[in-house]
């Protein structure tokens, strides 16, 4: 009947929906195949490096497709959760990284990848497994502000670690020519974009159709910059496998440390948990091209910002399962269940801002919840496994 549609006009099919569905392996092999490459076939990497930048910027332009620009000034009316989410990433992460700052590998280039990357926080995927984990949908509202913020704090960062000697490592044309190309122009089209879909349904249709080659682009960017980087680390990989532990250990103290913050501002559980997602993940896509904009004798810190996005992907996954939803033990395995299968069926088109809107709108029950985005309840679709009709 026409206005009524079933589950099945969502359930994804074809290649793009296999690999949605099997991404960190996707993931892990691109990076293995890019270091056989530029193992095998060193002689390709100049030739690898003018294909970073196109892919890149494609990548970065889907990304920031999931940043909504419509609610950046809602964000700003949230007083006490937008201050939180501030504090944890702009206050409490530059004192953790600032603790294992000494710890790290002599090299500079690995300590300004490593600076790179954890001091901007995610604003793309953590939406998704902050809402797996019963987090607070407000998160999604903030993501504009903390990408403005990031880009605005991290040169004062980067001057704060590494002193007067930044400006004999950063060459700052370069550095703002990328920010330019890879983050601004991209940032702009992709807001461009979302006012366009919340217009037209050709907008809409064009919108969801970019988000389908997420994986793919993320593919790509892997193996190309590794391949391409892989015959400049020289003696440099040892250190790069050495941040993997500082990776693992940040994602460790800051469960910790956001939870702790979360305390100070009274914040009620769901906030709380979207408190300690969002600094514990990271903005690896959007600094990369400024790792790749560093002297070539400085490549490597590419990688170590690589590194640490497989590292991040694998701690998510056992952040959705420590850090609990509320209700009983059995009452949270079986709405993470659900929630994960019905992720698997969602239609591929819709973006993970919109899947996160719906984990909001259906956590508690599936049962009174607003509708918000491109709906599954307004239109009476089926969930699985439950077989009531939202």
């Amino acid at each position: 009947m026409q206005g009524r549609r079933t589950i099945s006009m969502y359930v994804p099919q074809g290649l793009v929906a296999r690999m949605e569905h099997h991404q960190i392996p996707i993931y892990l092999g691109a990076m293995a195949l890019g270091a056989l490459l530029g193992r095998a076939a060193p002689a390709a990497g100049p030739g690898l490096e003018h294909a970073i930048n196109p892919v890149l910027g494609a990548l970065l332009f889907v990304t920031f497709l999931q940043v909504p620009a419509a609610d950046l000034l809602r964000s700003l009316r949230d007083g006490r959760f937008l201050s939180a989410a501030l504090v944890v990433n702009f206050v409490v992460v530059p004192l953790v990284v600032a603790a294992m700052f000494t710890f790290l590998p002599a090299d500079q280039a690995v300590r300004i990848g490593v600076l790179l990357v954890l001091l901007c926080p995610c604003v793309d995927y953590v939406i998704v497994f902050s809402g797996l984990a019963g987090g607070d949908s407000r998160l999604l509202a903030a993501t504009p502000l903390l990408l403005v913020a990031q880009m605005l704090l991290l040169p004062g960062l980067l001057y704060l670690f590494m002193g007067p000697d930044l400006a004999d490592i950063v060459e700052v044309g370069p550095f703002l020519e990328a920010f330019l190309v890879f983050v601004v122009i991209p940032l702009a089209l992709a807001w461009g974009l979302q006012a366009w879909a919340a217009r037209t349904s050709t907008g809409q249709k064009v919108s969801d159709a970019a988000t389908t080659t997420m994986v793919p682009l993320m593919a790509a960017t892997l193996i190309t910059v590794v391949a391409s980087q892989v015959p400049k680390l020289g003696g440099s990989l040892g250190d790069v496998a050495a941040v993997i532990p500082f990776y693992a250990g940040f994602l460790v103290v800051m469960a910790f440390a956001g939870r702790t913050v979360a305390r100070l501002f009274r914040l009620k559980a769901p906030a709380a948990r979207a408190v300690v997602f969002t600094g514990a993940t990271r903005n690896s896509l959007v600094v990369l091209p400024l790792a790749l904009a560093l002297p070539d004798r400085l490549a490597v810190a590419a990688v170590v910002v690589v590194t640490q996005t497989l590292v991040e992907v694998i701690g998510m996954i056992a952040y959705v399962r420590l850090v609990p939803a509320p209700g009983t033990r059995g009452q949270r395995h079986t709405r993470r269940r659900q929630l994960t299968n019905w992720l698997r069926h969602f239609n591929t088109a819709t973006s993970p801002r919109e899947v996160a809107r719906e984990i909001a709108a259906h956590r508690d029950g599936y049962s009174g919840a607003r509708r918000t985005g491109r709906s599954l309840r307004a239109q009476s679709v089926p969930f699985p496994e439950t077989g009531v009709a939202s």
